[in-house]
């Protein structure tokens, strides 16, 4: 009889653990969406970026792309949203490693990005440019007067700026990389390095942070290709999730209540995507 009951209760908690099992996959089968829609945190990964994204008060979201992708996720319904604060090179691999669900950091829409992450339709276009000395004392307007004058170039890791510094035929030794526009600032200031290469948005604000000792270049002198489309990124299996965030973006873009809720960080009706496209950047940026 005991044999008997042993065996009856091994095979009830073998049940209890398969179906435990069961359970648990079906709950990891529920998608991106699946969750959204059911009230569960969808958490949002940024670096500090001003005026892009970046933290404020207990991390509450702010920036320009944080008040685009939070008026898109609000259009779908989605409320409940976790702000993950990071390092810019930490964005896609956190992402890759579920830390969170989305990348609203204001990345550039690039190759060698797209074959990590699935963007959604542009939010933007933008351009690149320097920080350099107050008076550009080595007269640096583009990549090829870095390369030719033999200066440093700094900028942050993960930043497109990188690739873009090595196409211009900058040698490695030459492209300094720290983790973000601080480090840059401080680089420029302190003479380690002769430009620090940003968004034209980022090097305006980095500018006013200098306490006047820092100037601007004119982005016009930087190639054609170094202008560049942002969209908010996505893991590769949220098809579902990146679907309806497009269909939501394509409402948004451009109204009144968006331009309203970005005009604070200076987005202006200029930087619209226009008919700029996520597959054209995958492609040719």
């Amino acid at each position: 009889m005991k044999s008997v009951l042993k065996l009856l209760t091994g095979g009830l908690v073998a049940l209890a653990f398969a179906m435990t099992s069961v359970i648990g996959d079906f709950a990891k089968a529920e998608t991106l969406l699946e969750r959204a829609k059911a009230g569960e945190t969808v958490r949002i990964g940024f670096a500090t970026e001003v005026p892009w994204a970046y933290p404020g008060d207990e991390n509450a979201p702010k920036g320009f792309v944080n008040a685009i992708a939070l008026g898109i996720l609000n259009k779908m319904g989605i409320t409940n949203i976790e702000p993950v604060v990071t390092d810019w090179g930490g964005l896609i691999p956190g992402l890759k490693a579920n830390r969170f669900d989305v990348i609203t950091g204001g990345m550039y829409i690039l190759k060698s990005r797209c074959e990590n992450v699935n963007f959604s339709d542009p939010i933007g276009v933008f351009g690149d440019a320097f920080i350099v000395a107050k008076g550009n004392p080595k007269n640096i307007q583009t990549y090829q007067d870095i390369k030719n004058n033999g200066s440093v170039i700094v900028t942050g890791a993960g930043y497109n700026i990188v690739e873009a510094a090595k196409r211009e035929g900058i040698a490695d030794a030459n492209i300094m990389q720290v983790p973000g526009p601080t480090e840059i600032l401080a680089a420029v200031k302190a003479g380690r390095a002769d430009a620090g290469g940003v968004t034209f948005f980022t090097a305006q604000n980095l500018a006013k942070e200098s306490g006047g000792v820092i100037d601007v270049t004119d982005p016009g002198k930087l190639p054609e290709w170094t202008f560049n489309w942002v969209g908010i990124a996505f893991r590769k299996a949220d098809t579902d999730f990146l679907a309806a965030f497009n269909k939501a973006l394509a409402e948004h873009m451009g109204t009144d209540a968006m331009l309203q809720a970005v005009a604070e960080y200076g987005y202006t009706k200029s930087q619209l995507p226009g008919d700029g496209s996520t597959e054209f950047a995958c492609a040719n940026r």
